[in-house]
């Protein structure tokens, strides 16, 4: 619950930050200065990808969270091994252990969904958010 609460603070302060930016940008527009009017425009174009990024954020968070709530619910996450670190994390030999198996049975099932999610959570219990991301990015598109 609190990453939820954690998650809408931060998506209001970009989206206050991105009002504010697009605010500004149209004060220095005003002013009727090129070197004003070039700056609104960069400050236009950042606000956008910032409301661009925000919203894709915001919809790979709630997809992956469907999922993960669906699979939990079916009792399908992986079991977390008994000792971890003192931050959550896994052991080291207990993550290669373990992305080695789930990742196998992910290889095995390109078209599951419930694999390639399995195989993200193992990956960001890992340390590895990067690969966790892509295999919950995939998992998002096969559930579709």
């Amino acid at each position: 619950m609190t990453s939820r609460i954690g998650v809408v603070v931060m998506a209001v302060l970009l989206a206050l930050y991105i009002a504010v930016a697009a605010w500004y940008s149209l004060a220095l527009f005003s002013g009727g200065r090129p070197l004003a009017i070039v700056m609104g425009a960069a400050l236009i174009a950042l606000a956008l990808i910032g409301a661009w990024a925000l919203v894709r954020e915001l919809q790979f968070g709630l997809a992956a969270d469907r999922l993960g709530r669906t699979l939990d619910g079916e009792g399908g996450m992986p079991e977390a091994p008994e000792h971890l670190r003192p931050n959550g994390r896994l052991l080291p030999e207990d993550a290669d252990r373990l992305v080695s198996e789930y990742g196998s049975a992910a290889a095995a099932e390109p078209g599951d969904w419930r694999a390639q999610y399995r195989l993200g959570v193992v990956h960001d219990a890992a340390g590895h958010r990067k690969d966790a991301r892509a295999a919950i990015r995939a998992a998002i598109r096969l559930a579709r």
